[in-house]
């Protein structure tokens, strides 16, 4: 997990996005970690070359451009030691020559070296400023300190670098010597780089890379020169590399010795369509005992996270973005981060929810909590969120893993538990993805944190369910069952979206519901369309503008549907009550309405619930803002 932290100024920045951290356990072979390598930096850096082509064809516009690229160079540069090693300057004399522990760069030289990286410095000087000249050239002097010092090739890096016995196994080898070393040699602290502030968020994350990169070449970059390995001294200066940890000389180990891990495959299938349709639940007809909701209680976390944060967090290896640019992509300004526990989140809003309903711990016959980002295993969340609500037993507490279909899936839940229990569930849908994202930028882009919590009560007799109908599905194609993955070690064991093929599931599912809603009879009309008889559209709120989109695409207006995503996020199992609440709290929903809630989502999921929606149920939004 890694957190978000608050900096002196109180805004949150994003450790992981600034300091390169992979969990090398999660890595099979050198080819695997070649891939994540090219991704995260080999695609992303230009070459010096292509810096000065890029000046020449009048492709910068401004002086900020420039040092981006720059600054991109030196991470590629320095892949493989932000990654795998700690660098320290020692004698050649105390340098250890019998560990495999202990290694050393083996360098090619770069002849052009002086003349290219000054060619680089004069174009920068030449370019207009972008905003502010003083804070852009301050940062500058910073980066160039260490892309101009670069005096040989490094495009020939080897993943691995030679241990000491391999480096003077061959006089000839050539490798690095501070010619004067000063150990007091200023660096930044983890707190200066997290306090680090600029005015403009551009700059504010370019200021961070250059203090991450300042501290990767912790000498004076001036001083130092190629050298062959015969021709050192004991009182010679040099540069030696360490593991950053146990897990990286491990790694080394496996893949030196062959005993790399073998991927494992499976056998794609043709997704076959079931051999008759799932029909929708008419609860009415289906049930003896009606479902009520007796109170809709939500949690949200303490700290917002604006589009201009996630700019002034910009990380090594993410595409240049503007904060309108995210917000026009998917309709999101902010979300809310939890500076809490996951667990507190959920039990805020259950509390919340079972005080507004007046059900006391005696009177709740199941928990149910939907969610996807739960680290707890055992106990389940509802079993800890049972024991925490004083509750000596109930018939059943378990977690129900649906993601983004997670409301409508609890709910289905809690109104067939219902017939059994004839007494109070309790449905709770929570997410904690602002740990659970490191530096992948489009699960940044969108993810929050946010809690719901709903009491599913037996009706009296006679009296109309207030949930009236639902459904749900899953499965589909791999690509689309394998759509967001979490964790995924592919990317650091980061949840991980591939938005295509989620747009993909989520057009087919939602055309599917809005089929079933159409062709359902009203329960006021029978001569009437269900889908006519809706007051409201809250959907899952995954992306607003893929939504509005797909709507669209399936006969639906942007008129017809709230969201509230612009303001906290996709919180996945929690955005549609999260979504109810808000609608309830800006008058948007005054009095007793018939709302459509679909969601759709990770895992090739779906589901939605046509209910009836009275704004006394809502507990006011004052009583559950929390941490």
């Amino acid at each position: 997990m890694q957190p978000f932290e608050l900096n002196r100024h109180g805004r949150i920045v994003f450790p992981s996005n600034f300091v390169p951290e992979l969990d090398f356990s999660t890595l099979s072979s050198v080819d695997h970690l070649d891939a994540v390598i090219r991704r995260d930096f080999d695609t992303k850096a230009p070459t010096v070359s292509e810096i000065l082509s890029r000046h020449e064809l009048g492709k910068y516009a401004s002086k900020f451009e420039i040092m981006r690229d720059m600054a991109l160079n030196v991470f590629w540069a320095d892949r493989f030691p932000l990654m795998m090693f700690e660098r320290r300057v020692i004698r050649w004399g105390d340098v250890p020559r019998n560990r495999d522990d202990v290694y050393m760069p083996r360098l090619t030289p770069w002849p052009e070296a002086e003349e290219r990286l000054g060619a680089v410095e004069e174009a920068y000087r030449a370019l207009p400023r972008a905003w502010d000249s003083a804070a852009e050239d301050r940062i500058f002097d910073r980066l160039f300190a260490v892309f101009g010092s670069r005096r040989h090739f490094a495009g020939d890096l080897p993943t691995v670098k030679p241990t000491v016995p391999q480096l003077i196994s061959d006089p000839e080898n050539i490798t690095l010597r501070v010619r004067h070393y000063d150990p007091n040699y200023p660096v930044f602290g983890y707190d200066e780089i997290l306090d680090c502030h600029e005015d403009v968020a551009e700059l504010e994350a370019l200021s961070r890379w250059s203090m991450v990169l300042h501290n990767q070449q912790p000498w004076d970059g001036s001083e130092t020169e190629l050298v062959g390995v015969a021709d050192l001294k004991d009182d010679d200066y040099v540069v030696a590399s360490h593991p950053r940890n146990r897990e990286v000389q491990r790694f080394i180990n496996r893949v030196m010795s062959g005993r790399t891990r073998k991927a494992t495959s499976y056998t794609r299938h043709e997704p076959v369509a079931p051999s008759a349709p799932y029909p929708a639940v008419d609860v009415r007809s289906e049930f003896a005992i009606a479902p009520r909701i007796d109170a809709i209680a939500v949690a949200h976390g303490d700290q917002v996270c604006t589009n201009e944060d996630l700019i002034r967090n910009t990380a090594y290896n993410w595409s240049p973005m503007s904060a309108d640019e995210i917000t026009a992509k998917t309709g999101i300004e902010q979300r809310r981060y939890t500076s809490g526990t996951f667990e507190d989140l959920a039990l805020t809003a259950a509390k919340q929810a079972i005080t507004h309903a007046g059900v006391g711990p005696q009177d709740i016959g199941a928990v149910i909590t939907c969610t996807c980002t739960s680290g707890r295993l055992i106990p389940s969340l509802a079993t800890w969120i049972s024991g925490e609500l004083g509750i000596g037993q109930t018939h059943a507490s378990f977690d129900l893993i649906a993601a983004c279909a997670g409301m409508p899936y609890g709910l289905a839940e809690a109104t067939r538990i219902l017939q059994q229990v004839k007494r109070p569930v309790l449905v709770v849908c929570v997410e904690k993805f602002s740990d659970k994202i490191g530096t992948v930028r489009p699960s940044r882009m969108i993810f929050g944190d946010g809690a719901a919590a709903m009491v599913i009560s037996p009706a009296a007799e006679g009296e109309a369910p207030d949930l009236e109908f639902f459904n749900s599905y899953a499965s589909g194609p791999t690509s689309e069952v394998n759509s967001i993955i979490w964790p995924n070690p592919d990317f650091d064991n980061f949840i991980t979206v591939y938005g295509p093929e989620v747009k993909t599931l989520a057009g087919r599912y939602l055309a599917q519901m809005l089929d079933e809603i159409k062709a359902l009879p009203s329960p006021d009309d029978a001569e009437r369309s269900l889908l006519d008889d809706i007051d409201l559209i809250v959907p899952h709120q995954a992306n607003k503008t893929m939504v509005i989109e797909l709507a669209a695409n399936a006969g639906l207006s942007a008129d017809r549907l709230y969201f509230n995503i612009e303001k906290v996020g996709n919180t996945s199992s929690a955005s549609i009550p999260l979504a109810i609440h808000d609608a309830v709290r800006e008058g948007v929903i005054t009095e007793p309405v018939r709302i459509f809630a679909p969601g759709f989502g990770a895992g090739a999921v779906a589901g939605y619930t046509v209910m009836r929606i009275d704004p006394k149920v809502v507990v006011p939004f004052e009583e559950t803002d929390a941490g």
